[in-house]
């Protein structure tokens, strides 16, 4: 890696740091988003730095869809496990079994759009009034139009016409009762400064993310898992390909590629020549033009 690169991503780090430093600063009750991806990750790793040797001052929230790859849960306990962090977990079963939330039924039923009911009694139930996670400008457009410091209203909401200017990085946390706060410390990284990062760091990921034997299925153009919690249709058929997933996150949603990355050094090569955006194989963000603002919009992050 050059130092130019280097460069880049310490003035990066610095300004995430940052980030992460002002919300222990400002909040009361702050909370991080983990999701078990790369860059809730990542996240986690920053604020290990920020507050060394002390301990992260926050807990970890993971939103449980109950339709999770096991990779990622595993790596969450294990990651749990070496670092003594607190976790905290937000159920989606939970919501469904209290009727908050109402199941999706058919061929392509997922979890992933109930995860808003449970992140937001996650964050009320404990009293957080910060949430802050690996939400990155470059990933999609409603993302792109996010503040480091993101106003919620009392229902969770989001107004995107409606955020703080940030000149000169000076964050205003300022909120009424009920309110809270998510904020995106790596809002300006891409998704190479991620991999660079990552490499430069040698931080540990999920299996996932490398280059593996696993059975798929096509459906609209997307390569998805075969799990006890997809319904095939008669027509789709399995094989075993050699695959890796860019992003990771509830089963029924998460498409995979074609890939012999199976190094670090390898994915670095291939996010620099691919044509295809990182959440291209998200079916989720496929429902609809602004399917992703939607969500935003109820409370999703």
């Amino acid at each position: 890696m050059n130092s130019y690169s280097l460069t880049h991503l310490k003035e990066l780090e610095a300004e995430s740091i940052f980030t992460i430093r002002e919300v222990a600063a400002q909040f009361e009750n702050p909370v991080l988003l983990f999701s078990g991806g790369k860059d809730s990750i990542v996240c986690f790793h920053l604020a290990t730095k920020a507050f060394w040797p002390a301990p992260v001052p926050f807990p970890l929230m993971h939103i449980d869809t109950g339709h999770n790859f096991k990779e990622t849960i595993d790596f969450r306990d294990q990651l749990i496990k070496k670092t003594g962090a607190r976790l905290v977990i937000a159920s989606v079963q939970e919501a469904i079994d209290q009727g908050k939330v109402t199941e999706e039924k058919g061929i392509n039923a997922s979890r992933n759009g109930l995860q808003t009911t449970a992140l937001l009694d996650g964050i009320s139930e404990h009293k957080f009034d910060c949430a802050m996670g690996g939400a990155r400008r470059d990933e999609e457009k409603a993302r792109a139009k996010e503040r480091f410091f993101s106003h919620r209203d009392e229902f969770g909401q989001w107004d995107p016409k409606n955020q703080r200017p940030e000149l000169w990085n000076i964050f205003n946390g300022k909120k009424k009762s009920g309110e809270h706060f998510r904020v995106f410390p790596i809002s300006n990284w891409t998704e190479m400064d991620i991999w660079q990062y990552i490499l430069h760091e040698k931080i540990e990921l999920p299996s996932l993310y490398f280059s593996h034997q696993r059975e798929v299925f096509e459906r609209d153009g997307t390569l998805l898992a075969k799990t006890e919690f997809i319904q095939l249709k008669d027509s789709e058929i399995c094989e075993n390909k050699t695959i890796r997933f860019r992003t990771i996150g509830d089963a029924t949603c998460t498409g995979a590629i074609a890939s012999n990355a199976a190094s670090i050094d390898d994915i670095i090569q291939e996010v620099a020549t691919t044509r295809i955006t990182e959440r291209g194989g998200r079916a989720d963000d496929k429902r609809s033009e602004a399917a992703m603002e939607d969500r935003k919009k109820e409370g999703y992050f």
